[in-house]
């Protein structure tokens, strides 16, 4: 494999292309994320809207939710602020986003504030976050604010973190929609003083809040939980800028692991091996297959199964893959992945007549650490079962050493009348020797032993014999 090729991929390129189309289309979605009520989400959406303002953009504020905070509404001050629409339900009057006006309007910018809100009964849509949908395929640009714990992915934890159940959710999809996410991160410290000044909420509100969720431990926990999903977020996006350039080297801003694993009975062992590393790098992990050429027995199978079925319960993430040369494979998903370094296990018995598989990758890996372990097989049986397999460019190698010994005879032959067999020998000489800078040991030391018998029975007098 050329690690050198920085020719853009063009299915990448489609699909950036097609990417940059379906946006050039729609509105911008930027949404301020925070970790519970009270960080500032609202009071920084709102001053990032007044410096568009400035810069003679038409900002609408769509609905704003100030909870009674004098410093959130003083920044609404000169704003165009939409008219809530009045619904009427069971007898009350409720006050709702109207959708429709701004539809009406077309303003550059409008304001969305709490994308997991859901909505009155008689709104167009159920949920707040499918308005800001419509809003943005009609090409208006929506800004708008979010708390970790109404993402749908992140409830259960929510749920375990602070017992509380979150009924108010938007999917993880408005996410790979949105063009901007920025994190609003505040300390805890800093958090309960707002809450103990009233800044947060009032009376008794502010009171029942505190003694259920506005725990320094669970406000610890979500903060914590705010940081890794912007930084999941990043490094997606990161991984997409480097799959467009097919940038070739590891860009180590995180670590990352990646362990090869087959039908063999060391994968569980590596499995687990690379779960601890990474538990003490706190680093993302992942588990790669390769689907060779041979279709692996039932026993095999079931090993390759198993292993599988553990990484995923060590909460790895599995990728599969195809490919002649395993090595290669695993070394194109790992500069895929921008992964810092490959988990391989040891040979059991190292072979001086063809390459392990950690040879290769230590070879090919140029910027990528490769950690080599001795791992344990599950039995003494599937130990003594296990056989690494050979390497498909190694019997390409034997191949090649085969054609060039019958080529080089060939050519001696119709030359030899010529120049001797003296000569016939030091062709044959160069050849190994040129062999060798290409080679591995065993094929160059096949073709030393092929060139020395044909040199021997065909051209050394009398012909024929040894």
């Amino acid at each position: 494999m050329n690690t050198d090729d920085t020719r853009p991929d063009p299915d990448a390129l489609l699909a950036q292309m097609r990417l940059e189309d379906v946006k050039s289309k729609s509105g911008k979605l930027h949404i301020f994320l925070g970790m519970c009520p009270g960080v500032g989400k609202t009071y920084a959406m709102l001053q990032t809207a007044r410096q568009r303002l400035k810069e003679g953009i038409d900002v609408l504020a769509g609905i704003i939710e100030t909870h009674g905070r004098s410093e959130t509404a003083a920044l609404l001050e000169g704003m165009r602020v939409l008219p809530r629409r009045q619904l009427e339900h069971r007898g009350f009057t409720l006050e709702e986003f109207d959708i429709d006006a701004v539809l009406a309007q077309r303003p550059q910018l409008v304001l969305v504030d709490e994308l997991a809100h859901r909505n009155a009964p008689g709104s167009r849509h159920a949920k707040r976050y499918q308005d800001v949908l419509e809003l943005i395929d009609a090409g208006i640009d929506v800004y708008t604010t979010l708390n970790v714990q109404h993402i749908e992915s992140q409830v259960d934890i929510v749920r375990q973190i602070s017992g509380v159940a979150i009924a108010e959710t938007v999917p993880d999809s408005i996410l790979d929609v949105a063009h901007e996410i920025q994190l609003i991160d505040l300390s805890v410290e800093k958090l309960l003083e707002r809450m103990a000044d009233g800044k947060v909420y009032l009376g008794e509100r502010a009171e029942h809040a505190v003694s259920h969720f506005f725990k320094e431990g669970n406000l610890t926990a979500l903060r914590e939980l705010a940081l890794r999903f912007t930084a999941e977020q990043v490094d997606r996006d990161l991984e997409d800028i480097r799959r467009l350039k097919r940038v070739s080297t590891p860009w180590k801003t995180n670590a990352r692991l990646m362990v090869g694993v087959g039908p063999s009975p060391y994968a569980e062992s590596l499995i687990r091996w690379t779960r601890r590393a990474a538990t003490r790098l706190n680093c993302p992990w992942l588990v790669v297959w390769v689907q060779g050429l041979t279709e692996p027995n039932s026993d095999e199978q079931q090993r390759l199964s198993n292993a599988l079925a553990l990484a995923r319960k060590l909460g790895g993430e599995v990728v599969s893959a195809t490919g002649e040369h395993i090595a290669d494979a695993l070394l194109q998903v790992a500069r895929e992945r921008n992964v810092t370094q490959i988990v391989v296990g040891k040979p059991n018995k190292p072979s001086w007549w063809r390459k392990s598989l950690a040879d290769q990758l230590i070879l090919g890996s140029g910027d990528i650490d490769v950690c080599v372990v001795r791992p344990l097989a599950s039995s003494e049986k599937s130990r003594a079962a296990v056989r690494e397999p050979v390497s498909t460019t190694l019997i390409g190698e034997y191949s090649w050493v085969l054609v060039l010994v019958f080529s080089i005879a060939s050519l001696c032959w119709a030359i030899t009348s010529f120049t001797g067999y003296m000569v016939v020998a030091l062709v044959f000489l160069i050849a190994v020797v040129l062999a060798a800078l290409r080679f591995s040991r065993g094929p160059v030391l096949l073709m030393a032993t092929l060139s020395a018998l044909c040199w021997n029975f065909f051209f050394i007098p009398p012909q024929f014999t040894f």
